[in-house]
């Protein structure tokens, strides 16, 4: 058998157990079962070292493209005119957050001995993929960057909707991720917009464009009243499941078994991260009058992506939690690379002074 064919059957067996994995969380009432079942599987058995292949990532472009479309058909004209008046909360809820994660990475930074550009990207919330790229290019190790990342979103993926789940009642929040019904046009459209709004958004270079390229054209359709058609419910827990078992794929065997000091400390600023990153969002609720659910899921240090689905499933307002998330990554996505560079200039001029 070529070793093609094995990977590909290696895969297969991945996803299904990934699948068997979120019907098991979703029988037994766990939120987000379709993505939080896959990601613990897939992680647990990437951590244990019986994943012998990876996880492609050319497969989280589908589950991005697909949540973002249905994400963007919340932004209707109201819903528009009401996030305007919350552009001072929601900025000053950014830089909070921000705050709170360059803290964090000080604090870690000096714990570690490791360098401030690489305790700076294993903290700041961003992509895991583009930290890494940032990473190698002032050269820092990519390999712990890409596990802080990836720690923080699974985190954040399970502990904030399982908390807010429990803390909102869980016998009553029994609300599942829905879809639409098949419509082979209404359907076709969205993915249309979807596809659309990826490549024209790579072909410029932005950033995430497979996530702020699908919900930028799906809004726009759904604000100018359009109305495109949901994906159904199959298609949505299709996606969660993608998603999930490449997050999870993420976590390498090596990295528990040859850094463990720094996986100790990884996993112990990701959790007072969005302990503080909570308290500020609770703290900054009472203050603007707003439902805390909101504020806790426009703040969580997750991707957006991730966020999105927690608030919907949970049937939280997605607009508002979506714009609280991208007004954080349109604020700082573009300034990350000049902070590092000035970060390590820095770190190089009391390295030579030394």
């Amino acid at each position: 058998m070529s070793p093609h064919i094995k990977t590909l059957l290696a895969l297969l067996a991945l996803y299904l157990a990934a699948s068997g994995a979120g019907w098991a969380f979703h029988s037994i009432g766990i939120p987000l079962p379709w993505m939080i079942g896959p990601l613990v599987l897939s992680a647990a058995v990437s951590i244990s070292g019986l994943l012998r292949v990876a996880v492609p990532v050319k497969t989280r472009p589908f589950g991005q493209m697909t949540i973002a479309a249905q994400v963007g058909l919340a932004f209707t004209p109201a819903a528009l005119a009401a996030l305007l008046t919350l552009a001072p909360v929601m900025i000053g809820t950014a830089l909070a957050s921000a705050t709170g994660a360059g803290l964090i990475a000080l604090v870690l930074a000096r714990a570690t001995g490791i360098r401030m550009s690489q305790a700076f990207l294993s903290t700041f919330p961003t992509s895991p993929v583009e930290a890494a790229i940032m990473a190698e290019r002032h050269g820092c190790d990519p390999a712990p960057v890409i596990l802080a990342q990836t720690t923080r979103i699974a985190a954040v993926v399970i502990l904030v909707p399982i908390a807010v789940f429990a803390l909102d009642g869980w016998p009553d929040r029994t609300g599942m991720l829905r879809g639409g019904g098949f419509d082979l046009i209404g359907n076709g459209f969205l993915a249309l917009l979807a596809i659309t709004g990826a490549l024209l958004f790579k072909r410029v270079g932005l950033s995430n464009p497979y996530f702020l390229g699908p919900l930028t054209f799906s809004a726009a359709a759904s604000a100018l009243g359009l109305h495109p058609a949901a994906f159904p419910a199959e298609v949505l827990s299709l996606a969660q499941i993608v998603l999930g078992t490449w997050l999870g794929g993420t976590f390498r065997h090596d990295l528990f078994v040859n850094q463990k000091r720094q996986l100790a400390a990884i996993m112990t600023s990701t959790l007072v991260l969005l302990s503080l990153i909570s308290g500020i969002a609770l703290a900054i609720a009472w203050m603007a009058g707003q439902p805390w659910e909101v504020l806790v899921l426009g703040a969580a240090p997750g991707g957006v992506t991730e966020m999105a689905l927690t608030a919907k499933f949970l049937g939280i307002d997605l607009a508002l939690v979506t714009a609280f998330q991208l007004t954080r990554i349109f604020l700082f996505m573009p300034n990350i690379p000049w902070i590092i560079r000035m970060i390590d200039r820095y770190e190089r001029r009391k390295r030579s002074q030394d």
